[in-house]
């Protein structure tokens, strides 16, 4: 699933402080905001939308739940935003219980929801919406364009971003897969989405060492007709010391930066050393 103009978005936790800033942002963008949630302040208004005491309130009314909830509370959200019948679940939250998060994935599946994430920096869809905490409405950072990037990190994937536009280029999308061990939507995944999407021309996979994703995804890629280019972070990682995101662990002698390179460039995949790389990949392997 591709965010689009006419996905309407629910905010949960919009009355705080980041669902405040972030959601003012998003509706300054463009992005279809029809309200938030927080219980406390059910039948009020915050920055013109209603809020409402729970998801299944807004039931009917919203495609697209976005979390700005703390991670004990992230789960009953979750699965509020389930039953109300999301059909999209954007979950920036991080450190969330790993049993929690079980429980959330099981409420999906139940419910035929898709999550994003937990601890993903959202999506955005240039000149046209996004949902997160990505920084869409910097011209210099996001424009249209014909390149889909995938990225774990928020940071990283920003930074790619930021070379495309640099280099004239422009992303048709962005997704932030997350970098939790367990996340709804993966790598392959957003992948498949993006290789369907006939708004891209080309892709660029942001990766992190640790878990299986990016040998996942240069499954996939192999039989893609787009061209696909890569950057892993982490060559030079301590073997078995966690860095930065809970999923960027290397452990059992699988998922470190050797294996995941190979088995992209196995797949065809460009593997970049260094992220400015990454738009003179693309733009070799693009008609024009």
């Amino acid at each position: 699933m591709i965010l689009r103009k006419h996905h309407r978005i629910l905010v949960q936790g919009i009355t705080g402080k980041q669902g405040t800033f972030w959601t003012q942002a998003m509706i300054d963008y463009g992005a279809t905001v029809i309200g938030g949630v927080n219980p406390k302040k059910a039948g009020t208004e915050h920055l013109g939308v209603p809020v409402h005491g729970s998801a299944r309130d807004a039931a009917d009314q919203f495609d697209v739940a976005l979390m700005f909830i703390p991670p004990m509370a992230a789960k009953a959200a979750a699965i509020d935003a389930c039953e109300a019948g999301a059909k999209l679940i954007v979950c920036l939250t991080e450190h969330i219980p790993a049993h929690d998060v079980m429980e959330m994935h099981a409420a999906a599946r139940a419910s035929a929801t898709r999550i994003v994430g937990p601890n993903t920096a959202g999506l955005v869809t240039p000149g046209e919406t996004f949902a997160g905490i990505m920084p869409a409405f910097n011209e210099t950072v996001f424009r249209p364009g014909t390149v889909g990037v995938i990225s774990r990190s928020g940071s990283l994937g920003t930074l790619v971003s930021l070379n495309l536009t640099q280099e004239g280029m422009g992303q048709s999308a962005f997704y932030g897969v997350g970098g939790d061990p367990m996340i709804g939507t993966t790598t392959r995944q957003a992948l498949q989405f993006l290789d369907e999407d006939p708004k891209t021309e080309a892709v660029i996979i942001c990766g992190e060492i640790g878990g299986s994703a990016e040998e996942e995804a240069a499954e996939y890629a192999k039989t893609m007709k787009k061209p696909v280019a890569a950057f892993i972070a982490g060559r030079a990682s301590p073997p078995g010391k966690k860095m930065g995101h809970a999923g960027a662990i290397v452990s059992g002698g699988k998922g470190d930066y050797a294996s995941k390179r190979r088995a992209l460039e196995r797949a065809g995949v460009a593997v970049a050393d260094i992220p400015s790389q990454l738009p003179g990949f693309i733009r070799e392997s693009v008609p024009a």
